[in-house]
């Protein structure tokens, strides 16, 4: 019997239910109970992730293989090893029993197999949640208490501060440290600007265009992005605090923990809980205002209360016409091409006239250009539409001039690493084979580290020269599949001529690709390519000689 062991731990911390004698007790239970032998396990293992989500790479590989069925049962030590969340783990149930897997835990001795194990386990998720937001609410009391201190608790500083170390003395005499921020002039004169022009102007873009146009660029040289200015814009933290401050706060439902008399008209405003913690999702890193724990800080404000209320307005206010990045349908090089003066990219950008094939004409235009409205980049903008067949074309001149890279391969060969599914699953036979072999060398050097005797210590020599005659095996063997998948990547889908060399071209055709699938084909041609103002350099990969 086939059977998956998955373990999980928050952090490493080399003690207690440490993720290897999680391990090594689902390994002592199925051999006991489920009749295993040593053979029969495929090891998942995750550290250093929380069990608030089931978003853990080991987790979907070893989902992923269930339902290629690699294995008849899964095994945990605890059941908040998989999930404290009772909504997932009653999902996974559902899911293994679709997929004929059971589920068994060694702490809880459940087993889904049986009908009282199944509802015995449902009770248990459940308070494995409550003790998840037992651990949130005590986190959130700690947030609270903080924020009555008012100092700064650490990571990148915001632009027009540094942090600045305190000393102070408890009642007992012991010194402790804390940390506070400190106003940099001349980053907050830049910090009052950008309110003072997003006030005036109403448009985070039309900011953005003012800062490129007058060469005014963040604290680590580089330009001010749309969402570099707005979460500067949306910053509590340089906001003076005074009772107008307090009424706008307090009326759009902030969390504020601090008495109206602290609002002292010279003080700025600490912003905690703000960030998600383990969040993988970019677009839900930060936490929505109303779920924000403020407090007056130690430091001073730099923007006048009515200046950043009117910039929250605003903010508000322009949600509907927030910035969407451009997703042409049209433009071949859309993300790949470049300004050769200032190295920008040229992004698309359409006008009303029709070209004689009855196309829409659109051309190529330098970012920096746009923003800076020509004074930092006066590239001429580039015909689309030409430089587009043109890119094409080289595509087709690169593929005559050299057909040994499709040629010279077997037809069948070149299919099989064009699926790429099969490949993945050869890779990931092999890196558990290797996982395998590495625990039980780790478990051989333990034994040796206990035993002085000569006779085992030679058997265990014997042993470890063997696993480590079948590790080179499996690497030579992993470095062989990885190299494929690689030429797979740049050659197999490199072109759509190389495409119609593996497939008939009534199968597939480059007008049937989408625009993104062509855009990746691209970019494994071209290194890099350039408009200079009267044509287009290209740089290639070294897929060609």
């Amino acid at each position: 019997m086939k059977v998956a062991i998955y373990s999980r731990k928050s952090k490493f911390t080399g003690k207690g239910e440490s993720v290897e004698n999680q391990i090594q007790m689902c390994r002592e239970h199925a051999i006991q109970f489920m009749h295993c032998s040593d053979e029969d396990f495929v090891v998942y293992e995750d550290e250093g992730f929380s069990g608030g989500n089931t978003d853990r790479p080991q987790f979907q590989q070893m989902l992923k293989d269930a339902k290629l069925k690699r294995f008849e049962a899964i095994i945990c030590y605890r059941l908040d090893r998989i999930s404290r969340n009772v909504s997932d783990f009653s999902q996974l149930i559902n899911e293994l029993e679709k997929l004929g897997v059971s589920f068994v835990s060694v702490r809880e001795q459940f087993d889904t197999t049986k009908p009282m194990g199944r509802a015995m386990m449902y009770i248990a998720s459940v308070f494995s949640q409550l003790e998840r937001e037992t651990i949130t609410e005590r986190i959130r009391d700690n947030m609270l208490q903080l924020s009555k201190t008012g100092r700064w608790l650490g990571g990148t500083t915001p632009t027009g501060y540094r942090s600045e170390m305190v000393l102070s003395r408890e009642a007992n005499g012991r010194e402790v440290k804390s940390y506070k921020l400190v106003v940099v002039p001349e980053e907050a004169q830049l910090v009052q600007l950008i309110f003072e022009k997003y006030v005036a102007l109403r448009s985070i873009t039309q900011v953005e265009k003012y800062l490129a146009e007058k060469c005014i660029t963040t604290k680590n040289g580089s330009l001010f992005g749309r969402f570099s200015i707005k979460f500067i814009l949306s910053n509590p933290v340089y906001a003076i605090a005074d009772e107008k401050l307090y009424k706008h706060l307090k009326s759009n439902n902030y969390d504020v923990y601090s008495e109206k008399a602290e609002f002292n008209g010279s003080s700025g405003l600490m912003g905690y809980n703000k960030t998600r913690q383990n969040c993988s999702s970019s677009g839900e890193r930060y936490r929505k205002s109303d779920e924000w724990i403020l407090a007056v800080g130690l430091h001073n404000g730099i923007v006048a209360s009515e200046v950043w209320i009117k910039a929250q307005e605003l903010l508000e206010r322009n949600k509907s016409k927030a910035y969407r990045k451009v997703k042409s349908t049209s433009a071949l090089l859309s993300g790949i091409i470049r300004c050769a003066g200032c190295g920008s990219f040229m992004r698309p950008k359409t006008g009303r006239r029709l070209n004689s094939d009855g196309q829409p004409v659109f051309y190529y235009i330098c970012e920096l250009k746009e923003k800076s409205r020509k004074s930092r980049c006066d590239m001429p903008n580039a015909n689309g539409n030409v430089v587009d067949g043109l890119a094409l074309s080289e595509i087709n001149n690169l593929f005559l001039k050299y057909p040994p890279l499709i040629d010279d391969r077997d037809l069948s060969e070149m299919k099989t690493w064009f699926n790429r599914d099969i490949l993945k699953d050869e890779i990931h036979l092999l890196e558990e084979k290797l996982f395998n072999i590495d625990y039980e060398i780790k478990n051989l050097v333990r034994i040796l580290s206990k035993n002085a005797n000569s006779g085992i210590e030679t058997a265990i020599m014997v042993q470890m020269k063997k696993l480590n005659d079948q590790k080179q095996t499996y690497l030579a063997g992993l470095e062989k599949l990885l190299l494929l998948k690689t030429e797979s990547t740049s050659i197999v889908e490199a072109s759509e001529a190389c495409i119609s060399k593996i497939f008939p071209p009534d199968k597939i055709k480059w007008e049937e690709i989408g625009m993104e699938a062509k855009r990746r084909i691209l970019r494994n041609i071209f290194k890099r390519l350039e408009w200079n103002g009267r044509d287009f350099e290209i740089y290639l990969t070294n897929l060609f000689p």
